[in-house]
């Protein structure tokens, strides 16, 4: 389901993993983070021990993810999941995410996942002003 609403996205927004400045992801879990590194196609398939040990998500790695703290750090505000990953984006976009800004960030994903079969994966790109 992620994957394939990643690849949409990805194509949609004529970008791919490597475009990316940084990810909020739903980490409903522990364990979610790393299984999505592969659904979101941060890493190669079945990498996500690797891309996770190489601090590529770390917040001065290639690929920042979650340095909001992530769902788990914000109690996982349920029914605001989804609109609070992409407000963390755009305020690094647009230069408001404070000591958690990742410097020059111009594009972004925000992922959501809910009961059953609900995904959706954002790209958010910052405009040239």
């Amino acid at each position: 389901m992620t994957r394939n609403a990643a690849k949409t996205a990805y194509e949609q927004a004529g970008v791919g993993p490597s475009d990316l400045d940084l990810v909020e992801l739903h980490d409903c879990f522990a364990t979610a983070e790393l299984v999505h590194y592969d659904n979101l196609m941060l890493c190669e398939q079945g990498g996500a021990a690797d891309f996770f040990e190489s601090g590529a998500p770390w917040r001065d790695g290639s690929t920042p993810v979650n340095v909001s703290g992530g769902l788990q750090s914000k109690g996982h505000p349920i029914a605001a999941t989804g609109i609070a990953n992409v407000w963390e984006i755009c305020h690094h976009l647009r230069g408001e995410a404070g000591d958690r800004q990742i410097d020059n960030a111009k594009v972004g994903l925000a992922h959501v996942i809910g009961l059953g079969s609900a995904c959706g994966v954002h790209i958010l790109e910052r405009s040239a002003a």
